[in-house]
C-alpha cells in the first residue's frame, strides 16, 4: 500500500489560501522550502490541509530521527503538562532538566567526567559553547570552515561560511574569526585535505597565531553546505594537531547527531572525543532544546550565572528528549541508519549512471546528499535541482536542497521510515529526474 495519497493538485486550494496569509502577516524574509499548509504528521509521513499525505525526507531539517509524534514523546509531554510547565532552571531545579544532563554526559563520547547545559536551540548552543572555549582558555580565537552553517545568531552569522542568504545586510559581525576551507574532494583541484590544513597554517602564520586561538568548531560532515564528509584521516590529524597547541575541538553536531548518520554522533566515525559537543535538532523530538556536553573542568571554568538562560531546558522539552532518546534506543535506529542509507544509496548510484548530471551521491547512514552539476565543469546545477524538488513535491514527495550552490538534494527522512517507503520515495525521485531531464533535453 502507497503512502502518498493526492487528493487535489499540489499545492492544493486550502495551502494556497493559508500561504496567502503567511504572505500577508509574516516577513518575506522567512523563507519557505514548499507552499504548504499542514494539517497533521505521524511517523514518516505529512498531511495538508487539503488532505494529501506526503512522504517526508525533509524531517524537519533533521529535528525528526524519530519519526513526527513518537507516541512515548507525546505521551510524556502530555504528562509533564500536567505537572507543570515552566519553572526556569536557574531559580527552581526539576529532575528531568538533571536526568537528561546526567544521560547526555553518559552517551558522548569518552570516558571522562563531563558536565552539560542546556538551551533552546542549536545557535544559542553553539553560540555559548564558543563562549566556554574563551572562558576555559583564555583566548580570543575562533577557527571555522568554509560552507559551515552554525546559526543565525551574529557570533554563529559570523562563524557560517555562506553569505546567500544568511548574512546579507547584517555585518558588521563579531572578529576574532578565521575561517579555512573544509576538505571537499569533489570541488577540489587537488588534495583537499591538504589544502586544508596548509591554509590552517597560514591562518596561524598570518591571522591567529595558536597560542590566540581558543577553539576550533566544525560540523563532523558538512548540513547545510552540502553533505560533504571529510576524508578519513582529517578528523584525527585535526584532533591531534588542536591538543599540540592548546585548541579546543567542538563538534557541531546540531544535525548529524542522534543516530542520523549511523552512529548516534557522527565524530564517532573516526573514533574522535571532541572538548565540547553541541546538540539540538532531534535531541528534542519535535520540540526546541539544545545542548553543549564537555569535560567538567572545562564546564566549570566559567563564573557562575554566566550562562543560562529563561526557557533552557523547559520541562516539556526535557522530558520529550528522554522519551525521544529512549525510543531512539530500543528501537534501534542508530543502526536503522544504516539500513535506510544503503537502501537509498543502491537506488540513487543507479539513478547515477543513468544522468551525467548526478555528479556525486555521498554521506553517511541516512545523511545523504545528491550533487547535481554539469558533467563537464562541475557548474551547480542550480536550476535542476529545484526543477527536481518541485517535481518531486507535486507527485508527492517532501526534499530539501542545500549547498552553496543549492544544488544539492538531501535526505533528511524520519529513521522510522519503511523500507517500503523509502522505495516508494525513490520512485518518485526517480521519475521526477526522468522528467526533468527530458524537459532540459528538449
Amino acid at each position: 500500500m502507497k503512502s502518498v495519497v493526492l487528493k487535489t493538485e499540489i499545492p492544493g486550494p486550502k495551502s494556497r489560501a493559508l500561504m496567502e496569509r503567511v504572505h500577508q502577516h509574516t516577513p518575506k524574509s522567512v523563507g519557505h522550502g514548499t507552499p504548504l499548509g499542514i494539517a497533521s504528521a505521524q511517523g514518516a509521513t505529512v498531511t495538508d490541509l487539503d488532505g494529501n499525505t506526503f512522504l517526508d525526507f525533509s524531517g524537519g531539517i533533521g529535528t525528526l530521527n524519530m519519526g513526527h509524534c513518537p507516541p512515548t514523546v507525546v505521551k510524556a509531554i502530555q504528562e509533564q503538562a500536567e505537572d507543570y510547565m515552566h519553572l526556569c532552571f536557574q531559580v527552581l531545579a526539576y529532575p528531568s532538566y538533571v536526568d537528561l544532563c546526567e544521560k547526555l554526559n553518559q552517551i558522548t563520547p569518552g570516558n571522562h567526567a563531563k558536565k552539560t547545559v542546556l538551551f533552546n536551540s542549536g545557535a544559542e548552543g553553539t553560540e555559548n559553547a564558543v563562549k566556554i572555549a574563551r572562558a576555559y582558555t583564555g583566548r580570543s580565537g575562533v577557527i571555522v570552515f568554509d560552507r559551515a552553517f552554525h546559526g543565525r545568531t551574529m557570533m554563529c552569522l559570523s562563524m557560517t561560511g555562506q553569505v546567500q542568504p544568511y548574512k546579507v545586510g547584517f555585518g558588521p559581525f563579531p572578529g576574532d574569526v578565521a575561517r579555512i576551507p573544509f576538505p571537499y574532494s569533489y570541488r577540489s583541484h587537488g588534495d583537499a585535505e591538504e589544502a586544508s590544513f596548509h591554509a590552517l597554517d597560514q591562518v596561524f602564520r598570518c591571522d591567529l597565531p595558536p597560542e590566540k586561538v581558543a577553539c576550533i568548531i566544525m560540523e563532523p560532515m558538512l548540513g547545510e553546505g552540502g553533505f560533504v564528509v571529510p576524508p578519513p584521516t582529517f578528523m584525527p590529524r585535526l584532533r591531534k594537531l588542536c591538543d599540540q597547541h592548546g585548541i579546543l575541538l567542538i563538534a557541531d553536531e546540531v544535525q548529524t547527531g542522534f543516530g542520523r548518520t549511523g552512529k548516534l554522533f557522527c565524530i564517532e566515525h573516526w573514533n574522535i572525543i571532541p572538548d565540547l559537543m553541541v546538540m539540538a535538532k532531534s535531541l528534542g523530538g519535535g520540540t526546541p532544546l539544545s545542548a553543549v556536553t564537555g569535560k567538567a573542568e572545562i564546564m566549570d571554568a566559567l563564573v557562575t550565572g554566566s550562562i543560562g538562560g529563561t526557557y533552557g531546558g523547559n520541562p516539556l522539552s526535557c522530558r520529550a528528549a528522554l522519551a525521544a532518546l529512549e525510543t531512539l534506543e530500543k528501537e534501534g535506529l542508530v543502526e536503522r541508519a544504516n539500513l535506510l542509507g544503503a537502501r537509498v544509496k543502491h537506488h540513487l548510484k543507479g539513478l547515477q549512471e543513468k544522468y551525467p548530471v548526478i555528479g556525486e551521491v555521498r554521506g553517511l547512514g541516512a545523511m545523504i546528499g545528491i550533487e547535481l552539476a554539469d558533467p563537464q565543469s562541475k557548474e551547480p546545477a542550480t536550476a535542476v535541482a529545484a526543477q527536481v524538488i518541485s517535481s518531486c513535491l507535486k507527485k508527492g514527495l517532501i526534499m530539501l536542497k542545500s549547498g552553496a550552490g543549492n544544488n544539492v538534494i538531501r535526505t533528511l527522512m524520519p529513521l522510522v521510515m519503511t523500507e517500503e517507503q523509502v522505495d516508494e520515495a525513490m520512485e518518485i525521485l526517480a521519475e521526477s529526474l526522468a522528467e526533468v531531464h527530458q524537459a532540459v533535453a528538449s
